[in-house]
């Protein structure tokens, strides 16, 4: 069965805006999708958590929006809308009836054009306490909360953009006026920094007019910071670290993190088949092993996330049933990631792998949201968005020996960070330390 392809153009307004359209007539819906090329990596010292802060202050209006009226006009309007960020990007993004596109795409040039108009004090006040009550509920109060955070610090060495996580410092955000948010947004938030991606039930003609019409008399940003300074690193950490986290968890959970290949990388995509095998469901290794057979587990995951500046990441965990013996389920976790080294995986293993594999991508491939993301996601980190054609038998033609080889230069003792979480008030902090 052939794999289906996604058409597309891409081209660059004036401006630096670069515009890529897809048409997709299977439901009468849109998707629009605006990613910028800044993210916490992009911040400076002092100034952590701007990039997530700025997130929520784009949906705090603009010169002709009034304050949250942008989310809620688009659900008026019988759409969807929201934005994320991360270490290397934040994205804002739609999915509309196809006939309120050109609403969607004057919302968003709006705040790009004129977002400074509307930031006052009571805005930045207002939403720097939302991003402090979500650092405190997903992060400080919810167990296991801190994982992301320590193994972010532990993998990229603390003058390296990874090193912070995009929720980035309280006491940064405090310190932080009008003023310094309206000079990053400046700096960062013009349209030689963006990809907008529009996919969906669309006459490209007419989408590249309206595009042209809100976007084009935006002025880009001559000033764009071109790159960030060299932030290369070792292909390991040279060295295991460990540490023991009391915390008010109900199980005792240990996480593993270790330094992979860059985004793009192909070993990265042998890294995520080797994820797939070890812990891509109740077929998997580890949970066959460690849940099932054992039974010293609750569950188990292993995945990769892939970033453009150093080395990616990849993590996992297995929970601690009750009463397990804790080095007696590192031992076994530790085990199977072993064995994919020495070993190459089955012909089963293998296929079961890629099938699992091949439906995420097709399905994703059917929903215009996720067409749209990946268009930009592609064309923002690697300049390259005819990958979303590519992926797919990149992925297929991975070999057992390229899943052994990564997994060898991977799961190493000296790149390996482990943080063992228990819960505070038992003794197991106490054992565990010891």
């Amino acid at each position: 069965m052939p794999i289906p392809t996604v058409a597309f153009s891409d081209e660059r307004l004036p401006n630096g805006l670069r515009l890529i359209i897809a048409e997709d007539h299977l439901a009468p819906v849109v998707a629009v999708n605006l990613w910028y090329n800044v993210g916490s990596k992009h911040e400076q010292p002092g100034r952590t958590g701007f990039a997530h802060l700025f997130e929520h202050v784009m949906f705090q209006g603009s010169a002709h929006v009034g304050k949250a009226e942008h989310i809620a006009i688009v659900q008026a309007a019988g759409g969807t809308a929201n934005g994320s960020t991360w270490l290397d990007r934040t994205n804002y993004y739609e999915t509309l009836p196809s006939n309120q596109l050109e609403l969607a795409l004057w919302l968003e040039a709006d705040r790009l054009a004129t977002l400074p108009e509307a930031l006052s004090q009571e805005n930045l006040d207002n939403q720097r306490e939302v991003v402090k009550n979500e650092k405190r509920w997903s992060y400080d109060n919810r167990p296991y909360g801190s994982w992301v955070e320590k193994v972010l610090a532990g993998l990229y060495p603390p003058d390296h953009p990874y090193h912070h996580s995009t929720i980035g410092s309280m006491a940064d955000l405090d310190a932080a006026s009008p003023e310094d948010v309206t000079a990053f947004f400046r700096l960062h938030y013009a349209p030689n920094n963006a990809v907008l991606s529009i996919v969906g039930d669309v006459d490209p003609a007419q989408a590249r007019t309206w595009v042209e019409r809100y976007f084009g008399p935006i002025p880009a940003n001559p000033a764009l910071p071109v790159a960030l300074p060299e932030m290369s690193l070792p292909a390991t950490l040279g060295g295991e670290i460990r540490e023991v986290v009391p915390d008010q968890v109900p199980l005792a959970r240990i996480i593993w993190g270790f330094r992979a290949p860059l985004f793009g990388d192909p070993r990265l995509d042998a890294l995520d088949m080797a994820g797939q095998i070890l812990a891509g469901g109740k077929g998997s290794r580890l949970h066959r092993r460690l849940v099932r057979e054992e039974r010293l587990a609750q569950d188990v995951t292993l995945f990769s996330m892939g970033l453009v500046a150093g080395a990616s990441l990849t993590s996992g965990w297995a929970t601690a049933r009750p009463g397990i013996d804790l080095q007696r389920l590192e031992e076994a976790y530790w085990e199977e990631l072993v064995r994919m080294t020495r070993e190459l995986v089955s012909d089963d293993e293998l296929a079961r792998a890629k099938a699992l594999t091949e439906a995420d991508e097709l399905g994703a491939l059917m929903r215009v949201e996720e067409k749209a993301d990946r268009l930009s996601s592609y064309a923002t980190l690697l300049d390259d968005p005819g990958l979303i054609n590519r992926m797919l038998p990149r992925y297929l033609a991975v070999t057992a020996e390229q899943i052994r080889d990564i997994c060898a230069a991977v799961f190493v003792p000296d790149n390996r960070l482990v943080l063992t979480y228990v819960p505070a008030a038992s003794g197991q902090a106490e054992e565990a330390a010891a």
